[in-house]
């Protein structure tokens, strides 16, 4: 009898639970009531997720609009301050280092130590990676660990597999926990490496907070000009999905090995 009064709240609650309201795709959500051209609305939303048409009840949003709005923003705020899994870089088998910052506080408040590395972190690098290689990949945490928990076991592999189309090849990857773009120019300086390939976490809008990108430089060195880096954002399932990407890094790796340049420079080739 107890069980079956179990059984029966169970089943009362799962039908009071609401659908996940982040699973709704804003392109196709559309919450005016009698719209005069609702065709029209939703072509205009099919190109971007941007709150548009999701009308009001007197001069404030609707309930689910509001909803959203707070999922969305949880979900930011979750990525930038929550930090990549250790187990992760372990199933990886990434070199595991880290700048001076000691917290994310200090992360966030003090970007110029998200780019500097101890004397002792160097020389773990210096001994735990290849000298002089053609190619280094790294990885960082940056402003979203959402973004490199969605999206790093796709990218990684298909980085690889097009490489070695153009018969190259990358041996060790180094993860860098608080990591600032320009992390990578120490990590060229450290590795002497040719073209150095960051993957880092974008800052998390309320679109999505798993996006991606990639900077590439040709020799980066400490204190070189943005001009020099080559970006490619909007990785994530919404944009550009992973195994896209990597193809796409891996043929820019290629190009920037043969012109020996990257950034403005390569663009301008």
């Amino acid at each position: 009898m107890q069980r079956k009064k179990f059984a029966e709240s169970v089943e009362s609650a799962d039908e009071r639970m609401i659908d996940d309201i982040t699973s709704v795709d804003l392109r196709k959500q559309l919450l005016i009531p009698k719209p005069k051209n609702k065709d029209g609305y939703l072509k205009m939303k099919s190109y971007t997720p941007a709150r548009i048409g999701v009308w009001r009840t007197g001069t404030r949003y609707m309930t689910q609009s509001s909803l959203r709005f707070r999922a969305d923003h949880a979900a930011a705020q979750d990525a930038v301050f929550s930090d990549v899994d250790p187990q992760l870089v372990k199933e990886m088998s990434f070199i595991p280092t880290q700048t001076i910052c000691q917290s994310k506080d200090e992360y966030l408040t003090r970007p110029d130590h998200g780019r500097i590395f101890s004397e002792e972190m160097v020389e773990f690098i210096k001994k735990n990676t290849a000298k002089n290689p053609r190619i280094q990949i790294m990885v960082g945490d940056g402003l979203s660990s959402a973004a490199i928990e969605a999206n790093i076991r796709d990218i990684i592999p298909s980085i690889k597999q097009g490489l070695k189309m153009h018969q190259l090849e990358f041996e060790d990857v180094i993860f860098v926990k608080y990591c600032r773009v320009p992390a990578m120019d120490k990590i060229g300086e450290i590795t002497d490496a040719e073209v150095v390939c960051l993957l880092v976490g974008e800052r998390p809008g309320l679109v999505t907070a798993e996006s991606m990108s990639a900077y590439v430089a040709y020799r980066p060195t400490v204190g070189m000009p943005e001009a020099r880096r080559t970006v490619i954002s909007n990785i994530h399932s919404g944009g550009t999905p992973a195994v896209e990407a990597g193809a796409y890094i891996a043929d820019l790796i290629k190009k920037m090995l043969d012109k020996k340049k990257s950034g403005i420079d390569l663009k301008s080739e």
